[in-house]
């Protein structure tokens, strides 16, 4: 029998971590098993022409080694996924994980065993692997949402979902290209197409809101200030709301005249990053001071877009800036000024098929070599559900979770022993700087386990009255922001047909859920019941 203290669900951010605490510091025999066939899980899939990390490369790391923190060498502000595949290769060396993981194999079913207390895991290839303690670390962004749009198996072309890059070389030269989808991924990729491909044709559904990346190397200074203050930097990732390293003013959007405002803007607006929504404290608090940012944000693509019905397009907006999730672009809306670029609003102009040759909407066929799919992911839930996994009493969370998922901390379940997500739904997750709320939960499943293990206790479960009373609390923050304004949001899992329409993560700010954990770490665990 193949048997481990510990089985850990993907080879990403999360996975690494966990396994590293796991193995080198509770001494736990664990496994990693991981689909693709190296580290990086997000990054791994997601290698689309212009990938980009959206936070700050310095703040986009593990931080709980100070020599890892201060050897590794960041080169650009916005690091691309390469970068960031090599980065997680240099800390893996360094604390030897390779060894412990299982590659190109993906976990088809996990299954409770009652009468042993044992987690029965099964993969593709039929290996069967035995743990008392089973990890989720799949990620929130890593089940792509394929459209289902009749006829899609009919294209006699290529065609490729920017979560699930193909490793090969993709020739788009010369190429007549569609994207399909203008949300993060989309807007990364597009100016990158546009500057090879013969044309490209971008499909829109819903005009994002987005502010210049400002993208630039960073200078020797810079990278000696951060090398220099790793400690300062560690506790202003744990401080901050989003777990970045810019504070929000303390200013109203209306404590100034228009004018002095928007020089504010301006000035933001210049610097770039996700910043710029901290220019004032009300801009994600009040409609009324968001408004203010929206305008701004919309004359500035009116001031670059040449293209009146373009211009149209892409900023007729039907939600509140930051209540879908904030993007970053370089270029993008210069993009739509180049000969060779097309914008088809699907509201307008849906699509009707996928023909032979190329799509279909209600106003007119297009031919293309190619079609890429900036469609997103079935986010929080999807890529857990895929694992099939049945708990106590032959409970399958694929029922359970059919009016929604429900957790306690975005962590455990109940009926589900000793399974532990990490960045789960209930959780801050993609609403963080996402390594800053990765360490905080492997670390809090590490002294969870820790404190089991030492205590010679076998299970840990959610209750379902701690499940329930989280799911209200988080509802209750959320139709307290503007985040519920969104008429669309795959926040809201509105992207995808029949899923549960609630807000998943939770939106309180890590600073608060991070006081949370703590607490009920600090109180031996008593909203779980443990055996």
């Amino acid at each position: 029998m193949d048997y481990f203290d510990s089985i850990i669900i993907g080879a990403g951010f999360s996975g690494l971590y966990q396994l590293h605490n796991f193995r080198d510091k509770l001494n736990l025999k664990s496994l990693v098993i991981e689909e693709g066939n190296d580290i990086g899980g997000t990054w791994y899939w997601n290698g689309y022409p212009g990938a980009r990390c959206d936070s700050e490369s310095y703040s986009y790391g593990y931080t709980f080694s100070k020599e890892i923190y201060e050897n590794w060498k960041w080169k650009e502000r916005y690091p691309k996924q390469t970068i960031i595949l090599k980065y997680l290769n240099y800390v893996s060396k360094k604390l030897d994980l390779k060894k412990d993981i299982l590659f190109s194999h993906k976990v088809v079913t996990g299954r409770y065993l009652e009468n042993k207390n044992l987690w029965k895991v099964k993969t593709n290839k039929n290996k069967i692997f035995f743990c008392k303690y089973l990890i989720s670390a799949v990620g929130s962004l890593s089940s792509a949402n394929i459209p289902n749009i009749k006829g899609i198996k009919n294209f006699n072309g290529e065609w490729y979902h920017s979560g699930r890059w193909p490793k090969k070389f993709i020739n788009f030269k010369n190429k007549i290209v569609a994207q399909i989808g203008t949300g993060s991924s989309g807007i990364q990729i597009a100016p990158e197409i546009a500057k090879i491909a013969k044309k490209i044709v971008i499909f829109q559904r819903t005009p994002n809101y987005s502010i210049p990346a400002r993208n630039s190397k960073l200078t020797k200074d810079f990278k000696k200030y951060i090398k220099e203050n790793y400690k300062k930097v560690k506790k202003l990732l744990k401080k901050t709301p989003g777990g970045h390293t810019f504070h929000f003013s303390k200013k109203s959007a209306f404590d100034f005249n228009e004018k002095k405002r928007n020089l504010i803007y301006e000035r933001a607006w210049k610097k770039g990053s996700l910043s710029f929504r901290a220019a004032f404290k009300d801009i994600t608090k009040t409609l009324k001071a968001n408004k203010t940012a929206s305008k701004f944000i919309k004359n500035k693509i009116l001031s670059v877009v040449k293209n009146k019905k373009f211009a149209k397009i892409l900023t007729n907006f039907d939600h509140p800036f930051t209540s879908k999730r904030p993007t970053l672009n370089t270029n993008y809306y210069e993009t739509f000024n180049k000969k060779n670029v097309d914008l088809v609003d699907l509201k307008v102009n849906p699509i009707i098929e996928i023909t032979k040759k190329g799509i279909k909407t209600n106003e007119k066929d297009y031919s293309f070599d190619k079609i890429i799919f900036a469609t997103g992911f079935d986010a929080f839930t999807g890529s857990i559900l895929n694992l099939n996994l049945i708990g106590k009493k032959n409970k399958k969370l694929n029922s359970l979770w059919k009016n929604g998922p429900k957790t306690y901390l975005g962590i455990m379940m109940p009926y589900f022993p000793n399974l532990f997500v990490v960045q789960g739904p209930g959780s801050p997750s993609v609403l963080t700087n996402v390594p800053v709320q990765i360490e905080q939960h492997v670390e809090w499943i590490t002294n969870c386990i820790d404190y089991l293990e030492k205590n010679k206790k076998q299970t840990i479960e959610a209750t379902t009255k701690s499940a329930n009373i989280w799911s209200k609390e988080i509802m209750k923050l959320a139709n307290a922001s503007l985040f519920m304004k969104a008429k669309s949001s795959w926040y809201k899992g509105d992207n995808i047909p029949g899923k549960p329409k609630i807000f998943i993560p939770y939106p309180g700010g890590m600073p608060k859920y991070r006081s949370i954990c703590d607490k009920v770490e600090k109180n031996k665990y008593k909203q779980f019941k443990i055996s």
